[in-house]
């Protein structure tokens, strides 16, 4: 059976790793503590002391003062390593955790989980070519040298680096590595972890290389272990649950988070925030226990973006516009039907084609494979559509020959629509409401990745209200708007009343209307 020796590295907080200590060296594991040499004396004493004679908890022999971005903080894993390799000969694992880390599952699931699979897990993706890294630096962490810290020294950071490129002292990378980059936190086997201390006493210049590179606890494992270790034993990933906000900032979970980190596909996570005390207890309930089943619906990552997208009340993630490109046309009139069941939209837009013979087109800025005709490649992606709406629209016009034609547009896409009212065109919407079962909600949420079908019922029932009040607020923005001619059927009104809003919409007679409004299962989920 697996046994793990955790790498830990911390700098505060002494009765919680001593807590943590604790906790997981009490169902068989191993812990070496690598406590930051910049923390005070008296914490360091205190683990110290409240962790003697436990014979799972080892020590890093040297404490280095860690500074964010720098190879102490290498230097600081090399010695935790290193002296759990040395105390634990029984170790098949060793596992990265910060102070900030806890378990979201039981030992017994960790254990199992790692006798499943022969392999090492770390993320390694080519660091020139990959887009691991999305702003900020690329190249220039390996290829000049970095002495100091730029969070402390940012002045003499960066004109230290301005003076490298004009001097041209630049370096090769060494030839025979390919370097990788990917998050600092892994799990990697035992005979894995030797054979990186044994290259690294052989390769003294790899160690130079690396100990003046930025931030080189996101390089330097990952670049080792597929250097020394075959691709096929492996696994692109980390075992620990970690997201990032817009900011680059990582995400700290609270006493509300359990439900949501238990099902997600990953042994451990972080941030838990140093308050969540009712978190940590439930967590490390979890630990101890035995014959827990987990039901893995890994919706975390997408339920975090969905809610962080939708922002505060002035919706401040929302899509922007950065262009305008000129007038559709004074003549010419553009319908927008709007409606978040777009299945309901569509089967409408059928019937208004056969009934009308009004050129009608289906989610064009909402969905890819929206059948449009060859417009010399500006209909080929969602990016060029939103980019060049009104030169697409004016372009759709021509080749339909027409000045009358309707588009479906989703109603969180406020904007297009303002964009849309501000030409000198005529303008016009028909907004189609409809009611919102409990399960055609589960169903939209399953459909667009915010659950699974493993997901628990009470995160359910937590998500549902924030996707129906998401809906009555994409309506009530549409009202706030202020648009003029505005038009709505609704699901719950009479066919009469229907078919007499589409008549006025459309400018055509009530009968025809009724035609449309009548047709059978219009609303059917």
């Amino acid at each position: 059976m697996a046994k793990i020796a955790f790498i830990l590295l911390c700098h505060k907080d002494p009765e919680a790793i001593v807590s943590q200590a604790r906790r997981l060296t009490a169902k068989g594991d191993y812990i070496s503590i690598h406590f930051d040499a910049r923390s005070k004396p008296e914490h360091f004493e205190q683990i110290v002391s409240e962790l003697q004679g436990n014979d799972s908890v080892t020590f890093a022999r040297k404490r280095m003062k860690c500074g964010w971005g720098e190879w102490s903080l290498v230097a600081a894993t090399l010695e935790a390593v290193k002296a759990a390799v040395e105390a634990f000969p029984r170790a098949t694992h060793f596992y990265m955790l910060s102070g900030d880390c806890m378990s979201i599952k039981s030992a017994e699931y960790a254990h199992a989980f790692l006798d499943a699979e022969d392999a090492d897990y770390i993320e390694a993706f080519d660091f020139f070519h990959s887009d691991w890294i999305k702003t900020g630096m690329k190249e220039e962490r390996l290829i000049y040298r970095h002495y100091l810290n730029e969070r402390k020294k940012k002045w003499l950071f960066y004109k230290s680096l301005e003076a490298q490129r004009r001097l041209g002292l630049s370096r090769k990378v060494p030839g025979d590595l390919q370097v990788m980059i990917g998050s600092q936190w892994w799990c990697l086997r035992r005979r894995t972890i030797e054979w990186i201390l044994d290259f690294l006493r052989d390769r003294k210049d790899v160690v130079r290389f690396f100990s003046t590179t930025w931030i080189p606890d996101e390089t330097f494992f990952q670049t080792l272990v597929p250097h020394l270790v075959p691709a096929d034993q492996i696994r692109t990933r980390t075992l620990t649950f970690l997201m990032f906000t817009d900011y680059g900032m990582p995400v700290t979970f609270y006493n509300d988070h359990y439900d949501l980190l238990i099902s997600q596909d990953f042994l451990f996570a972080r941030k838990i925030s140093v308050g969540a005390r009712e978190l940590k207890r439930r967590l490390g309930d979890l630990y101890s226990a035995e014959g827990v089943e987990f039901s893995i619906s890994n919706e975390g990552r997408s339920l975090f973006k969905y809610l962080s997208q939708r922002g505060r009340i002035g919706r401040r993630f929302a899509p922007r516009f950065w262009e305008s490109e000129s007038s559709l046309g004074r003549e010419r009139e553009l319908m927008i039907v709007t409606c978040k069941k777009w299945h309901v939209a569509k089967r409408l837009l059928d019937r208004v084609r056969q009934v009308t013979n009004i050129p009608a087109i289906d989610y064009l800025f909402n969905e890819d494979d929206t059948q449009l005709p060859d417009l010399g490649g500006l209909q080929a992606s969602l990016g060029k559509r939103h980019r060049h709406r009104r030169a697409l629209i004016r372009m759709l016009f021509d080749y339909y020959e027409t000045d009358r034609m309707i588009i479906c547009i989703d109603p969180g896409n406020v904007d297009l629509m303002r964009d849309f009212y501000s030409d000198r065109s005529q303008t016009k919407m028909l907004e189609v409401q409809c009611s919102f079962t409990d399960d055609y909600l589960i169903g939209h949420a399953k459909r667009v990745g915010l659950a699974g079908e493993q997901t628990p019922k009470e995160t359910i029932d937590r998500l549902l209200p924030t996707i129906r009040g998401d809906v009555v607020y994409e309506s009530d923005q549409i009202r706030d708007a202020g648009f003029d001619n505005v038009h709505r059927i609704r699901e719950w009104n009479t066919p009469d009343d229907n078919a007499a809003e589409l008549a006025r919409f459309l400018d055509i007679s009530k009968e025809r209307a009724q035609d449309i409004v009548g047709t059978e299962h219009l609303y059917s989920d």
